[in-house]
């Protein structure tokens, strides 16, 4: 299936590891050019290389915190010196935080707001100018099934999720007139660099298959499951779905 990708330039948050980087491969491998971003410069450049040789496509490894307001405005202007525009957005950067209620600071609220809602915020509002004058592109936004159903002890975390799919609605609703698409994923266990560093008294194949008999399918999923819906919702193949938060977690999520 074409899904239409070829010549498009699009920014990958959190694009170095997991899902991010798996997201960043297939978008290039579809012919995209494409922008990764993370804190780690170095490894930054090592991961742009290495997708570069193994899709034969363009990656470009643009050093950006998204809790940084500065860097959020760097990120897209780079981009669009680089390319002259933005046609898709994969608001993928975060890392998890779940604890009970009683335990959380006031600090790392502030700290979970910052990184996944704002910092989903401030690229958005840069590349959207950008997004506007190609006339229309898709913006994804990475969340959680727990966004729409939290477990107990899933704070910060599932609060900040849920604010990113009111986000997702809200940018759906006021951009579609501007062929402008807004979804979010809502990933359930999927293998990713945080899990792989909780592998701390078993092996990592050996957590993922204790993992696969709490989940309807029977495993945990890829980090390449993400990187092909990611593609196709930004793809030619999607261009009546906008607005809706699909549940990417074989079938763990209490509600659709």
């Amino acid at each position: 299936m074409d899904l239409g990708l070829e010549g498009k330039v699009a920014i990958v948050t959190g694009g170095s590891d997991g899902l991010g980087r798996a997201t960043a491969h297939r978008l290039a491998t579809e012919g995209a050019k494409v922008v990764i971003c993370g804190r780690r410069e170095d490894h930054l450049k090592q991961v742009a290389a290495d997708l570069e040789k193994d899709t034969g496509g363009t990656v470009v490894a643009v050093r950006a915190d998204v809790s940084d307001a500065g860097d959020c405005e760097n990120l897209v202007k780079a981009t669009v010196e680089k390319f002259g525009g933005i046609d898709i957005l994969v608001n993928n950067a975060g890392a998890s935080a779940a604890a009970s209620f009683e335990t959380v600071s006031d600090e790392a609220w502030q700290a979970d707001f910052n990184l996944k809602v704002m910092g989903a915020v401030r690229v958005t509002r840069a590349a959207l100018p950008h997004i506007k004058k190609r006339g229309g592109g898709s913006i994804v936004n990475a969340a959680i099934s727990g966004g729409k159903a939290p477990l107990a002890k899933s704070l910060p975390t599932t609060l900040s999720r849920a604010a990113g799919l009111n986000l997702t609605k809200s940018l759906a609703n006021e951009y579609a007139a501007d062929n402008i698409r807004v979804n979010a994923i809502c990933i359930g266990l999927i293998k990713s660099a945080q899990w792989d560093r909780r592998a701390t008294d078993k092996p990592v194949d050996e957590l993922y298959t204790d993992m696969g008999p709490r989940i309807p399918l029977g495993r945990v999923g890829e980090a390449e499951d993400y990187g092909d819906l990611v593609a196709f919702l930004c793809s030619e193949r999607a261009t009546y779905i906008t607005g809706t938060a699909i549940n990417l977690d074989g079938g763990m999520c209490a509600v659709l």
